[in-house]
């Protein structure tokens, strides 16, 4: 199998170049933006245990945001273009970048269009070759099927494709178990606990979520992941806010709501600009609560400054009506 001047001999699992001498190990890339924050755990396993070097991406910084707007278009949300700008720090740092296409996972259980054209996107604006799967469960094409069809792309077998998927599953299942605990045991605490409803390549997004982590810490503010909590057992609860809700991610985040609700002070909404299915479900879901909430929307303009006296005055009210009670 040949890519780009590399040959894979697939009965030796041993690359080499075009002139048939051995190679190290391949590197694959790994923006650190938007899926990332999903599925880098298992990425990250899958091709390690296939005998690849990751190369992930950096914590965002000013540069890469800067660079990312450079190749985005007005229309692109902030999440998109800080993702560009990942994509832009790795060129030329490793011989391949991941960018999956992920539909859906079933047909009421759709991603973002961003998701399904990241590939097309990234295609055209940068040189490095590009490593691919695709997930679309509406149309038989599993995340199983995928992953086996990567393993292959880079000259491993089938099974060996399919082990490798299974340890990596096993790999992300414990760390979210994990990350669940922690956020349950928040729900424990006595001062002002606040529901994070936001996609996880925001919130923990260092441009994006840094600074408003900062601000609640020193504000003595519990901050309560919601998508870190969400596992299989939560799973329907969000049809109490919206039964016929679209898109898989804002249910994982929103079902989150009615398991927590009497245990929490506020929500905070956050999201960035112009994310159309989170301004259609925020907007939806705010309408139905009877919570205090905040609902904040960044873009590659937004200050601290602004962030922190809303954040201020929400949590003013919060501790006020705790008092009253």
């Amino acid at each position: 199998m040949c890519h780009c001047g590399i040959i894979i001999h697939k009965e030796k699992n041993t690359t080499y170049n075009a002139l048939g001498d051995k190679m190290d190990k391949i590197k694959i890339g790994i923006p650190k933006a938007l899926h990332y924050y999903y599925y880098g755990t298992m990425w990250k396993a899958f091709l390690e245990e296939l005998g690849c070097e990751v190369v992930i991406s950096p914590n965002t910084t000013k540069d890469i945001l800067e660079q990312g707007c450079k190749l985005a278009n007005d229309e692109m949300c902030l999440s998109l273009k800080l993702y560009l700008g990942h994509i832009h720090y790795l060129e030329e740092k490793c011989d391949y970048i991941l960018v999956p296409r992920i539909d859906n996972y079933g047909t009421f259980e759709q991603t973002c269009t961003n998701f399904l054209s990241l590939y097309d996107i990234v295609s055209n604006l940068f040189k490095t070759p590009l490593l691919t799967y695709n997930v679309d469960v509406a149309h038989k094409k599993s995340e199983l099927e995928g992953f086996i069809h990567l393993g292959i792309s880079l000259g491993k077998g089938k099974e060996q494709s399919k082990i490798a998927y299974f340890h990596s599953i096993e790999k992300f299942i414990k760390m979210r178990k994990k990350q669940r605990i922690q956020e349950l045991k928040k729900l424990n605490m006595t001062n002002i606990k606040l529901l994070i409803i936001s996609h996880p390549y925001n919130f923990e997004d260092t441009f994006i979520g840094n600074s408003i982590k900062k601000i609640l810490s020193d504000l003595n503010v519990t901050a309560i992941d919601g998508e870190m909590i969400t596992l299989n057992e939560n799973r329907n609860s969000e049809e109490s806010l919206s039964p016929n809700l679209y898109w898989k991610y804002n249910k994982e985040l929103i079902e989150t709501i009615p398991v927590i609700k009497d245990n929490i002070d506020g929500i905070l909404f956050l999201s960035s600009f112009p994310c159309g299915p989170d301004s259609l479900v925020n907007e939806l879901i705010m309408r139905k609560i009877n919570i205090p909430y905040l609902n904040l929307i960044i873009d590659e303009e937004s200050g601290s400054a602004g962030m922190e006296t809303r954040l201020e005055s929400f949590i003013d009210i919060l501790e006020n009506k705790k008092t009253v009670r």
